[in-house]
């Protein structure tokens, strides 16, 4: 084990998860599997509008919990406004769960230990139905955790919440420095899906850009170097909104199920804000150098990706990480970061790197979602364990 130089008193990731359903279906065949599910072939002119999205998001490919199988026993799902929050209350909770408890498995397995030492359980998700007791409940059930451990159940944060379940977590480890936190984001785009409408163009967008996946952590302070393995170290954790910006991307639970809005805006807000959001966490440590950090970025948008390099005048290389997982998954909502930070050490490794950061000691997480807001984390990055 490599000598790791951390500071103990900071809340450390010490192994991540990731998992996604087996259904596949590439970005180029998806308006034609889309308007045959929803037997919608006569909207032509909406099924153009769907490709140019596609073809424009560059998305390779997405993975979903929902199969022609369901949409069969549940044909109301294909239907644009039917009442359906019962058939898909039905189908999320077993989806989302299963989904969690892949990723936790991969995370502890990474981690190592005996999930005896589990003291906290965080569990967010923006897209499973809300029952009491919740997923939380049912997932502490599954891992066999142990009957006292602290759970924090946490429904529709939307896309940013990957950053909120690390602030939270942060101030729960520092405040108890024995404890080890499993945090959960599971996501289904199952609670979105439904025919399309020319009075609704929010649903197209959606379509073309959301995927299904879950992303688990460990996290915890003090570590024992002689059994466990620090990746990132959390430095400082925040959240602000974007004046104005309530508007421009949300949803509401109706009958229907969960209905989405996602306005053009969205890419503009964040890109006319993001300078202010970094200056404010990262001049303190005296950075003011955009490319001398890592980034692990919300992979929101190729718009969204696309305003953030232009504005802050990164190099190519930088995003490189969000990129992928943007292409290989879409966005997985609150997922996403989790999805990032594993490709960003994939990389480090692949490149050689001794940290996993690419190079860089410090960079940025940043979540964005409904409000417009911004979860805003520092992170410092750990050596790649030799025997990693």
């Amino acid at each position: 084990m490599t000598k790791n130089m951390a500071t103990p008193s900071k809340a450390m990731i010490l192994a991540i998860g990731t998992a996604f359903p087996p259904n596949i279906i590439y970005q180029s065949d998806y308006p034609d599997y889309y308007f045959n599910a929803t037997n919608s072939e006569h909207l032509s002119e909406l099924k153009e509008k769907l490709t140019r999205i596609c073809v424009g998001s560059n998305i390779q490919k997405r993975h979903f919990y929902l199969t022609d199988e369901m949409l069969k026993d549940h044909p109301n799902l294909a239907t644009h406004r039917e009442p359906t929050l019962d058939s898909r209350n039905q189908l999320l909770a077993p989806g989302v769960l299963n989904l969690a408890k892949d990723a936790a498995e991969q995370a502890l397995k990474e981690w190592s230990q005996p999930r005896s030492r589990i003291t906290h359980l965080i569990f967010h998700t923006a897209t499973g139905c809300v029952d009491m007791p919740g997923p939380d409940y049912e997932l502490l059930k599954l891992l066999g955790l142990g009957l006292t451990v602290n759970r924090y159940m946490l429904f529709h944060n939307g896309c940013y919440a990957g950053g909120t379940v690390l602030r939270l977590a942060k101030d729960i480890v520092e405040n108890n420095p024995d404890a080890r936190i499993l945090a959960v984001c599971s996501e289904s785009t199952l609670s979105i899906f439904r025919g399309p409408s020319a009075a609704n163009i929010d649903t197209l967008v959606g379509q073309a850009l959301f995927g299904d996946g879950a992303g688990a952590m460990i996290l915890g302070c003090n570590p024992d170097l002689a059994v466990e393995r620090p990746l990132y170290e959390i430095i400082s954790a925040s959240q602000s909104i974007i004046p104005g910006s309530a508007e421009a991307v949300g949803g509401r639970v109706e009958e229907a199920g969960f209905v989405l809005f996602l306005k053009p805006s969205v890419p503009i807000y964040i890109t006319n804000n993001i300078k202010e959001c970094l200056s404010r966490v990262l001049e303190p440590l005296g950075i003011t150098d955009w490319n001398s950090v890592f980034w692990i970025v919300h992979p929101g948008g190729r718009k969204i990706l696309d305003g953030i390099e232009n504005e802050l005048k990164l190099d190519k290389e930088r995003l490189l990480a969000t990129r992928k997982v943007l292409e290989e998954y879409g966005n997985i909502l609150s997922g996403g970061v989790i999805f990032v930070m594993d490709e960003m050490m994939k990389r480090s490794k692949k490149q050689g790197m001794t940290t996993t950061g690419e190079g860089a000691e410090f960079g940025v997480l940043l979540g964005f979602g409904p409000g417009i807001t911004i979860e805003t984390s520092v992170l410092r990055s750990m050596q790649i364990p030799i025997d990693a």
